[in-house]
């Protein structure tokens, strides 16, 4: 089981998920490395890197893990977790013609979490309202 107080991302390390957080930062390198190589040809490559998304994948965890979801959401500046719509929003974008002049860059969706620091405590804030691309989807079970 993962360490309880550990961030789930590409930043700060992640103990216990070395494996992942070594792929995370090979799939950064090969953006910024790819962005350079192929922009000769015409070729943009970008990444999307999710923080802590709410799906229905939170409910297949077992209910230590479900508690300590519950409690996390407190640890993000925005107040909350993201939702798939608002990753999908970022890679729409990312394809779309507005991002012509973007390359090698890799969109963070993570409601700030990588900026929260030891030493700064999130203020709580219900002024994050999610963007409800996918007006049929709803929260985990867990999170209900």
């Amino acid at each position: 089981m993962p360490n309880r107080g550990c961030r789930f991302d590409i930043w700060g390390g992640m103990p216990t998920m070395a494996h992942t957080g070594a792929a995370r930062a090979g799939m950064l390198n090969f953006t910024e490395t790819a962005a350079c190589e192929w922009a000769q040809s015409g070729v943009r490559v970008n990444a999307v890197a999710p923080g802590w998304i709410a799906s229905s994948g939170f409910d297949t965890y077992d209910e230590a893990m479900q508690a300590e979801l519950r409690r996390l959401k407190d640890k993000v500046p925005l107040g909350r977790y993201g939702n798939e719509a608002e990753v999908s929003a970022a890679i729409v974008f990312l394809l779309s013609p507005g991002a012509a002049f973007v390359t090698g860059s890799c969109v963070r969706v993570d409601g700030g979490v990588p900026n929260a620091r030891h030493t700064w405590k999130p203020v709580p804030t219900d002024r994050s309202k999610p963007f409800d691309g996918f007006p049929l989807t709803s929260l985990p079970r867990c999170l209900q």
